[in-house]
């Protein structure tokens, strides 16, 4: 849930991340799509053979490791197949997230990893609430080529 005494500190930190740069009401917009992206169903990746279950549309997503632990942060850019084909591209290996992280086995993601999504059709919503939730969750893996350090 958002209200821990860390959630306190993570809000602290979007606030100030999202910045005076960016009007209130749309804060508050990518607020609640955080908050909606929070409350959205897990998916366990299928086993081999099996069809990935997302929708062939824009939006945000989240990765997580068996512990629950969130690795990765993305967002679709472009391409007709939307977040089903980012999240096939991961499970194919065909990202900077499994080249940095799991570049020794790619059927990792297979074996008790999860993903949540939201579907945000807006270019400009997909990019702030990509933002904040990488800002909220402090992914494993941040997106540009860089890990943070073990333990951190």
């Amino acid at each position: 849930t958002m209200r821990s005494r860390g959630d306190v500190r993570r809000r602290t930190r979007l606030s100030a991340a999202l910045g005076r740069s960016i009007p209130m009401k749309e804060r508050k917009r990518i607020e609640a799509l955080l908050k909606l992206l929070h409350r959205q169903k897990e998916y366990a990746f299928p086993p081999a053979g099996q069809p990935l279950e997302a929708p062939s549309k824009p939006g945000v997503y989240v990765i997580r490791d068996p512990k629950g632990r969130t690795m990765h942060v993305g967002r679709t850019v472009r391409g007709r197949e939307g977040l089903l084909q980012r999240l096939k591209n991961h499970l194919a290996g065909k990202s900077s997230f499994m080249r940095a992280c799991m570049p020794e086995n790619r059927s990792k993601l297979r074996k008790g990893f999860t993903f949540q999504f939201l579907v945000v059709p807006d270019d400009r919503e997909r990019v702030l609430l990509e933002y904040s939730a990488t800002v909220w969750h402090c992914p494993v893996h941040l997106g540009v080529g860089a890990k943070r350090l073990k333990g951190t």
